[in-house]
Order: structure tokens, then sequence, then C-alpha cells
């Protein structure tokens, strides 16, 4: 099992671009599925963007062709290029590991991190 962290969260206004990272221990991160959710105020969490072993991605269509999701095996990373967000883009933002391949279901993920807060004011 990894553990999870994950950084660079913050205020942003409409239109503007964060970068998420998400730093796992372990030495068997590059087995590992990586993904990240989202959860917004009074809404269940949704799956964002993940990233498979043999890194293929797949997106929720809310953000695809404006986020990017993207891994470094070497550092143990796996990061969320969030460019034009919106104000329905603010939410806590959770990383996730997983050895189901290629799953968006949120109970095949073993491991997560404790969220990053992402707001967009309009």
């Amino acid at each position: 099992q990894v553990q999870l962290v994950e950084s660079g969260g913050g205020l942003v206004q409409a239109g503007d671009s964060l970068r998420l990272s998400c730093a796992a221990s372990g030495r068997t991160f590059s087995g590992y599925g990586m993904a990240w959710f989202r959860q917004a105020p009074g809404k269940e969490r949704e799956f964002v963007a993940i990233i498979t072993s043999d890194l293929s991605t797949n997106y929720a269509d809310s953000v695809s062709g404006r986020f990017t999701i993207s891994r470094d095996n070497a550092k143990n990373t796996v990061y969320l290029q969030m460019n034009s967000l919106k104000p329905e883009d603010t939410a806590i933002y959770y990383c996730a590991a997983t050895l189901f391949f290629a799953t968006i279901n949120p109970s095949e993920f073993r491991s997560w991190g404790q969220g990053t807060q992402v707001t967009v004011s309009s």
C-alpha cells in the first residue's frame, strides 16, 4: 500500500491554471494506476482523471481538453495540470492509487491522500 500526499491547491480566478502534485511513498509506485477525484461541498466524490501503469489516460467529460494527468515514476509523483479553470472546478482534490487496471470506481482505490483545496473565483 502506498501513502499519498497532495499539494498545489489554492485560490485562483476563472481562466487561470494550477498544477496539483501527489507524492507517493513505496517502491511499487510504477505498478499502480493513479487517479484524481474531487468533491465539491454537498456533492459526492467524482472521478476526474486516471493514468494507468502503462501510461494510458482517461478523463471525465467535464475536464477533458482542459486537464492533463501525468506521472513521473522516478519521483513517485503524479500530477494534474489544470488549465482554463472554471468556478465549477472548485472542490477538494484527492489523489488515489489502485491495482485495478483503468478503473474509475472509487471503491477500487486502496490508498487516498488527504486532499488539497482548489477554489476558482468568477
